[in-house]
């Protein structure tokens, strides 16, 4: 592949408007754009995650590949009709969801984000990502749009917030669980 960005500013958006993956233009706050742009935030917040982690931590391979997955995830969803989301990528996720979830102790309690910062920032990567999956369904409700995008973002969350709860104990911080108020 070519260089595709040979200049970063080209202006042709200042008038609040960009160009999608087919060539059309919309405008910047789009519900086509907006979903593509909180896939974008969940892969920046899976980056910092990924930052956080030592370079051998076993969950740096999975999150890498999401951060490859979101970027074909936000494919779908800059080129209306395009597809690239298969079967395997949520099988990837459950695959690893279940192998963190065998060895977590059952959850009866809502948690409380946090446990270490880590395990934070894991979970606010989750909060982002489910910002995107509901971004994607409202442009689900608009126009066509894959369901595997939307059933990727729900797992992705899910993993997230296994991922959470194993990165507090490793890190030797604890879940808060949320306990209801009486007064």
């Amino acid at each position: 592949m070519g260089y595709r960005l040979s200049r970063i500013y080209t202006r042709t958006g200042d008038d609040g408007s960009t160009g999608l993956g087919d060539g059309s233009r919309v405008r910047k706050d789009a519900a086509r754009v907006e979903a593509y742009g909180t896939v974008d935030e969940t892969n920046a917040a899976v980056g910092l995650l990924r930052a956080q982690l030592p370079q051998q931590h076993p969950a740096q391979d999975m999150l890498t590949h999401v951060q490859h997955d979101l970027f074909d995830v936000g494919g779908e969803l800059c080129i209306p009709g395009h597809r690239m989301l298969t079967a395997a990528y949520i099988e990837r996720l459950e695959q690893a969801i279940d192998a963190i979830n065998e060895h977590l102790p059952p959850l009866k309690d809502f948690i409380l984000p946090g446990g270490s910062l880590a395990a934070s920032q894991a979970h606010m990567a989750r909060t982002i990502c489910r910002r995107a999956e509901r971004r994607t369904l409202t442009l689900a409700d608009l126009e066509e749009v894959s369901p595997l995008a939307v059933q990727y973002l729900n797992r992705l969350s899910d993993y997230l917030f296994v991922l959470a709860r194993q990165l507090a104990r490793e890190d030797g911080g604890q879940e808060v669980l949320w306990r209801a108020r009486t007064t």
